[in-house]
């Protein structure tokens, strides 16, 4: 089993811009619908923020559109971290987490079983799950663009000891890095 950390990020090191949207990616060529070398391996669970969460409901109208969950999500289960009551598309399998990330890591990892697990996003969050001992790997898709100022991709000091380059491909317009996180 592996926890890694899949995302596309720019140049500058931003996840989403000042408004928590991701436009910005899907207006670089091949950043809407990308290169099958760019999409994600197959995770048993995925994890995210309740940032990262409101924002596929919202782009996706996802709570008008439940159908299009199973799109992106299929039955995956999808754990969200979070402090407040949101909504759940009818048929989703989400599971709220509230509190530190090392209490549920036993839930999530069971829910996983032997296999991965998807740290979607955000960087806060990834970074909690470096805190607890809990992240194996970066999987990182640099765009050709920069923002300025956004989310971050990992607000956290990782020094180079612990961060060992595995791969680094060219794919369209993205530079994908792949870095196994040492303890």
């Amino acid at each position: 089993m592996a926890i890694f950390f899949d995302t596309a990020t720019t140049l500058d090191g931003y996840l989403a811009d000042d408004e928590d949207s991701l436009a910005w990616l899907f207006a670089v060529p091949g950043g809407d619908e990308p290169a099958p070398e760019l999409a994600p391996a197959p995770a048993a669970v995925m994890v995210e923020g309740s940032t990262t969460y409101e924002w596929v409901l919202r782009d996706q109208d996802l709570i008008a559109h439940p159908e299009r969950w199973a799109q992106f999500h299929g039955a995956t289960p999808v754990f969200v971290f979070t402090t407040r009551e949101l909504p759940v598309p009818d048929g989703a399998d989400v599971r709220f987490v509230r509190g530190p990330v090392a209490d549920a890591l036993p839930q999530i990892r069971a829910a996983a079983g032997e296999s991965d697990i998807w740290l979607v996003g955000g960087g806060d969050l990834v970074g909690q799950f470096d805190d607890a001992g809990a992240l194996d790997e970066l999987r990182l898709s640099y765009a050709p663009v920069t923002l300025g100022s956004g989310a971050p991709l990992l607000p956290r000091r990782l020094e180079a000891d612990r961060l060992a380059l595995s791969s680094a491909t060219q794919v369209g317009a993205f530079a994908r890095l792949i870095y196994r996180v040492t303890r």
